[in-house]
């Protein structure tokens, strides 16, 4: 299937068109080249805002309104009984990419004991496990990798496989009930 944008879709410097699986008139959402867990997805404006005070009222309005249909899809979607939501707002925060993006992680009781808990997934999202900008960038050169620590379970995913997990979303997007 072909992407659902044939405007290109940019991620700070990243074109990710094809891992985008809905669009609003100032939002995207997209899937996770590597996600911390089944079903983690990005909210990002479609402007590339580098901080959640750079947009306007209507950006913000249509952002978390995005966050709130994309959350209540990928709950169902991925039979989460809750969602961590959350934003690392400028670089001190953990951002990694310059552009907003809201991290949507579907979650179920007990899904992170063997890593300590619930509140694991904020050391996830701090630490390289987070760090979407590295993983794009991996992605998108030539040069060698370096293997990760503590982290050979994880790849990041192939354009095709994101892509197919994008489609299918999209999808699943139609179907929800906003």
């Amino acid at each position: 299937m072909p992407p659902l944008s044939s405007t290109p879709v940019y991620f700070g410097n990243f074109l990710v068109t094809s891992q985008v699986f809905h669009r609003t008139a100032h939002s995207f959402a997209l899937v996770n080249i590597k996600p911390l867990l089944p079903g983690h997805v990005l909210v990002s404006p479609l402007r590339a805002a580098r901080r959640l005070s750079d947009l306007d009222q209507a950006e913000v309005t249509d952002l978390f309104l995005t966050v709130q249909q994309v959350g209540k899809m990928i709950e169902r979607v991925y039979g989460a009984s809750s969602l961590n939501i959350a934003i690392q707002d400028g670089p001190a925060a953990g951002q990694s990419v310059p552009h907003l993006h809201t991290h949507i992680i579907p979650r179920q009781s007990a899904d992170l004991d063997a890593q300590g808990g619930s509140d694991a997934i904020y050391g996830m999202l701090e630490g390289e496990d987070g760090d979407v900008g590295r993983h794009l960038w991996e992605s998108s050169t030539k040069r060698p990798k370096f293997p990760a620590v503590d982290d050979s379970a994880r790849k990041p995913r192939t354009e095709p496989a994101m892509a197919e997990e994008a489609q299918n979303l999209a999808l699943e997007m139609t179907r929800q009930h906003l």
